[in-house]
């Protein structure tokens, strides 16, 4: 793999390890970090066990080609690029910043990507780890994989949800701690220590929270319609429904619901059904049919419709961000997300006809965003606060069909 940078030149910040790991650790590869021990009464706020601390997010990429199976790992700070185990006939590739989730017709294989920050609200820390193949989780094709930093969520096709304790995940070990009762209508979103979970049958599903055992301890009194598409952020956690979204909330141990409707009814193929975002982000991104892209922005309350040419895929980076549109002609586009109006595009990125299924997509962090060519064997880093200037060309030796992002 090469990364080749144009003239405008950006270089990443060298990697800087933070004096709050013990001052003796030795010096080892990214895929074997060694740090030294620390007792319980000398470990520094913020100290996990097996990791180094980066003073930057430690970002890397998740690719997997499902024809050929050839799984790999792309560090963004070094450059570097790990092979993983095979995984072949992968439908989707999902993350919860840190694993990758590869849904097979079989099970779900998944994939430490050995990156992630954990967020104490008023300071961050970033980490970094050995990379490594987990194992694989009883769920297939079609399973919904939702996890926080306590508890991971499976559900199957058929609506039933296993629990995972994820801090066992962290070690490399699956462990199944249970099952939710009753069947839930999409998946079930680990938020504020509990669970929630949309219940029910036919169309209109219904809110039940959970603990973190699977037990059942409150259903606020709200619906959402048909629901397709969910989302975490700063303000709550969001359901897409047939009417807009529903908007999940806790305050002093109290879970609230309220409905953020579309200002008209929207055709059933024009909904938003998939949620995009920087993770945490308070601006929300959906296609909303061919050739318009959906906006919610959780804090105003309010959706916006943005016409666009054929979208592929759209993301933000949230407020104040442009918001970045894939079109059919292979290019990415720049919109003013209030005025509605593109403000730039870059050249051709895709080598092939972009097409509407697993890839490609946009993946998005604090600074840059990432587009993949599968076609092309290729991942492009772009500038998004300087006109989408394309930062650096990462050049593979397999074609990146899936992709995802971890270490935000």
């Amino acid at each position: 793999m090469t990364a080749r940078t144009n003239a405008a030149k950006w270089t990443p910040v060298p990697l800087a390890l933070t004096a709050l790991l013990a001052a003796g650790c030795a010096t080892q590869g990214d895929n074997d970090p060694k740090p030294a021990a620390s007792s319980p009464s000398t470990a520094p706020h913020g100290y996990v066990a097996g990791a180094k601390e980066g003073a930057e997010q430690q970002s890397r990429l998740l690719l997997n080609d499902p024809g050929s199976g050839s799984t790999r790992v792309l560090d963004l700070i070094t450059g570097k690029v790990t092979k993983t185990d095979k995984v072949e006939g992968t439908a989707h590739l999902a993350t919860d910043g840190r694993f990758g989730y590869l849904h097979t017709s079989g099970a779900t294989h998944v994939l430490d990507g050995g990156s992630w920050t954990v967020d104490h609200g008023d300071h961050v820390h970033y980490y970094r780890a050995a990379i490594r193949d987990v194992g694989q989780l009883a769920a297939g094709d079609g399973a919904l994989v939702r996890s926080d930093m306590a508890v991971t969520a499976v559900t199957g096709k058929g609506g039933r949800t296993a629990l995972y304790d994820r801090a066992k995940l962290d070690k490399g070990e699956i462990a199944r701690t249970g099952t939710l009762p009753g069947t839930a209508t999409g998946p079930v979103v680990p938020y504020e220590e509990h669970l929630l979970a949309l219940t029910g049958k036919g169309d209109t599903a219904k809110l039940a929270v959970f603990d973190r055992d699977g037990k059942r301890v409150t259903a606020p009194d709200a619906t959402c319609e048909n629901p397709k598409g969910d989302a975490v952020t700063r303000r709550g956690a969001v359901f897409g429904c047939a009417d807009g979204a529903l908007l999940v909330r806790e305050e002093d141990g109290k879970f609230t619901a309220e409905s953020i409707p579309y200002e008209k009814d929207v055709p059933e193929a024009e909904r938003a059904a998939e949620f995009r975002q920087r993770p945490g982000s308070d601006t929300l991104t959906a296609r909303a049919g061919d050739d318009a892209v959906w906006v919610l922005d959780v804090g105003e309350r309010a959706w916006k419709r943005v016409e666009t040419g054929t979208a592929v895929a759209a993301n933000t980076a949230g407020e104040g961000a442009p918001l970045l549109v894939l079109e059919a002609d292979g290019r990415l586009h720049g919109y003013d997300i209030k005025a509605g109006e593109e403000t730039t595009r870059t050249k051709k990125l895709l080598t092939g006809k972009p097409h509407t299924g697993n890839a490609p997509v946009i993946e998005v962090d604090r600074s840059r965003a990432y587009v993949n060519d599968p076609d092309g064997k290729r991942v492009f880093e772009v500038d998004y606060n300087d006109d989408l200037r394309i930062a650096r060309t990462f050049d593979l030796d397999v074609e990146p069909v899936l992709m995802a992002e971890t270490g935000r």
